[in-house]
């Protein structure tokens, strides 16, 4: 049995539902395969409820973190170090640094584990990229390098970052393709119930800023959703948004309600990984755009929300990122670069809904099960399950 160790942002992101299924389906789905599997993550800023800075063993971070991670079978089994107090939930320094030395794999999500004490432990590591073009413009720039360095494979959801016609440079480092798993026992098909809107979970700007790269400013996926702002209008179907958004962006959230969208809070209806999956089973498809830069350069960037969609049964309409040279689209999953595409998307869907949904999970049962892409992977980097 093969000793794994998934480390990830789960307590720097508390009620964050769609970020803790990023991390969490890493460890469940290795779990699913037979492998022996640690959750470990690092943390400098703690908070309160209400946002105020606080002590480790008091804050929302640690407490969501604990939560999640027992509700998911992982007690035991993960570890919160706090960098700046030097201390640690869950497994100690001593008993992590144990499991470092006689793991055979860390899984390092975007890079999360930098502590000298626990990351060069580990005798293979594999870096997964999750913001593609974001960290192959900052490895150009000489930043985020604690992250990026000392890893012996690297693997990106940017399926296209390497191949011709994608604007995003390697760097230097031998990319490879990765798609995002879903363990789908934990996401069945849910049936609609009456009239059910398009929706989605996103923020609107997303955690970072423009990128310039050869005198371009690459947008954010604010620039994107303002093209498609008439959608509701063309299509007179009912669109709804779990929405991040900041108040100095008050401008953009009157424009949506203006042009019918309905906006809701995640921190209400996606808090946490169960309400997350309430909330995306409960739509009748997805409808988003992605980050600017996934789409300008062409990179191939696909969700793990929307693979999440696909499993449940829901239809994407998703802006394309290049991912429709890799996966079917037209059925169930409906790829869009303009506003007209994006209307006759709408109408393909609602038109013949249950072709569209049972393509859906089909598509994702092909494409994402977790059990299929993380066998591939463990064989890429010559982990036996």
């Amino acid at each position: 049995m093969s000793l794994i160790v998934v480390a990830g942002a789960l307590a720097n992101k508390p009620h964050n539902g769609g970020a803790a299924w990023t991390r969490l389906s890493w460890p469940l789905g290795l779990k699913k395969l037979g492998c022996d599997v640690y959750f470990f993550e690092q943390i400098d800023e703690c908070a309160d409820d209400s946002g105020a800075a606080c002590e480790f063993d008091r804050s929302a971070n640690l407490a969501y973190f604990a939560d999640v991670t027992a509700r998911f079978g992982l007690a035991g089994r993960a570890a919160l170090f706090s960098e700046r107090g030097g201390r640690s939930s869950g497994l100690d320094s001593s008993a992590a640094a144990e499991i470092a030395d006689a793991a055979d794999l860390l899984v390092n999500i975007s890079g999360h584990l930098t502590l000298d004490a626990l990351k060069p432990r580990f005798r293979k590591r594999v870096f997964v990229d999750q913001d593609p073009g974001y960290t192959q413009f900052w490895h150009l720039n000489g930043l985020a390098e604690d992250r990026l360095r000392d890893h012996h494979f690297y693997f990106t959801v940017g399926e296209n970052i390497g191949t011709p016609g994608c604007l995003i440079p390697c760097g230097g480092i031998a990319w490879r393709p990765l798609r995002q798993p879903v363990v789908l026992e934990e996401w069945p098909v849910a049936p609609c119930e009456g009239q059910t809107p398009f929706t989605t979970v996103g923020s609107w700007r997303g955690p970072y800023g423009r990128v310039a790269i050869d005198g371009r400013l690459l947008g954010t996926k604010a620039h994107e959703f303002r093209k498609f702002l008439p959608l509701p209008a063309l299509s007179h179907e009912r669109f709804e948004i779990a929405l991040s958004i900041d108040p100095s962006d008050s401008r953009d959230l009157d424009a949506l309600r203006e042009h019918a969208w309905a906006i809701v809070d995640p921190r209400t209806v996606a808090c946490d990984p169960w309400s997350f999956r309430r909330y995306v089973q409960g739509a009748g498809a997805e409808f988003s755009v992605a980050q600017g830069i996934y789409v300008e350069t062409h990179s191939g960037w696909f969700s793990d929300r929307t693979a999440r969609y696909l499993a449940s049964g829901k239809p994407a309409l998703v802006q394309d990122t290049g991912f429709s040279a890799r996966y079917p689209t037209g059925c169930g999953l409906v790829a869009f670069r303009t506003l007209d595409e994006a209307a006759h998307g709408v109408r393909t869907i609602t038109r013949d809904y249950g072709a569209h949904s049972r393509a859906a999970r089909s598509i994702a049962e092909e494409f994402f099960d977790s059990d299929t892409v993380l066998a591939s992977f463990l064989r890429d980097v010559d982990v036996t399950i």
